[in-house]
């Protein structure tokens, strides 16, 4: 029972991100700008964090001069994230930009090779190929659709996915045994300062603050950056991480139909056949690599 509840939790947080995208882009027919969405987003994630956080009675303890510049600075990845994700929403289709930041689970594993010199197995390399064909699917090239589209939301979203992946990775690795929310709360406050001092022109913009900004920066802040941790932190210890990893990337198809339905963005056949493909590599590499680890144990 403890594992379906966890699953649910997990499932539940990874589909929260996929509403983001339709509150960016509501944002910007609304007219706001970048700066202007993501200040709201970032400063909003930050008062409700620390408000949980606090309220809830959160330990402290693991907390140090050296570790807190460290925690703040890995969450300056969430901050990016944002501002090139959102960014490249500005320029395509939020279907588009959603596929260009999942490239982060290829990229995550060509930081663990770099960094940790972790060599990916085969079937991750066999996954990652899949990847890129589903990608090539999704992107819908072969339509034409993508011709004419600015260089530059192409770029923004390849950078979201490289810094949401490092985002993954530096987050495992830098002061794991402090308390989750304390963790999430500080690397709110790092986004933060880093969107303030970035988009500093246009915080003067932001008052007095409107309904519609407010509406937009929560939306992006509850279902971005409060809602997924909430649910992470209960239901992630409950499962395997293996299948955690296989459960949050519903994320994906989430995203893409919440795009075509509140958005109402076109989706073809196709795209869906490259979501499904992309999907698939996931799962093969997880099951895969934990079928070969339970063969080599026996």
């Amino acid at each position: 029972m403890m594992i379906n509840k966890g699953i649910l939790f997990v499932l539940i947080g990874a589909a929260c991100f996929g509403f983001t995208p339709v509150f960016a882009k509501l944002g910007f027919s609304y007219g706001y700008s970048l700066g202007q969405i993501n200040i709201v987003q970032m400063v909003s994630s930050f008062i409700l964090l620390w408000s949980f956080t606090l309220l809830k009675g959160s330990s402290f303890k693991g907390l140090s001069i050296k570790n807190i510049p460290q925690i703040m600075m890995t969450g300056c990845f969430i901050g990016l994230t944002s501002i090139f994700y959102y960014g490249s929403m500005q320029y395509l289709p939020a279907s588009l930009s959603i596929i260009l930041m999942f490239q982060f689970v290829w990229i995550g594993f060509l930081l663990e090779w770099i960094f940790s010199k972790v060599k990916p197995a085969p079937i991750t390399i066999v996954s990652i190929i899949f990847i890129l064909i589903g990608v090539f699917f999704a992107s819908n090239i072969l339509n034409g659709e993508i011709q004419g589209l600015p260089i530059k939301g192409f770029l923004f979203g390849i950078l979201s996915a490289f810094t949401y992946a490092g985002f993954i990775y530096f987050s495992g690795k830098v002061a794991v045994q402090v308390d989750a929310w304390t963790r999430t709360s500080l690397m709110a406050t790092g986004s933060a300062i880093l969107v303030l001092i970035v988009f500093f022109k246009d915080i003067p913009s932001i008052f007095p603050l409107e309904g519609h900004l407010l509406l937009t920066g929560a939306g992006v802040s509850f279902f971005g950056s409060v809602l997924p941790p909430l649910f992470f932190a209960v239901g992630a210890p409950l499962v395997a991480g293996g299948i955690a990893n296989i459960l949050t990337s519903i994320e994906l198809p989430i995203a893409i139909l919440s795009a075509s339905i509140i958005l109402s963005e076109a989706i073809t056949p196709l795209q869906w056949l490259g979501t499904a493909i992309i999907l698939a590599a996931i799962a093969l590499n997880e099951l895969g690599t934990n079928f070969f680890k339970l063969r080599r144990h026996y």
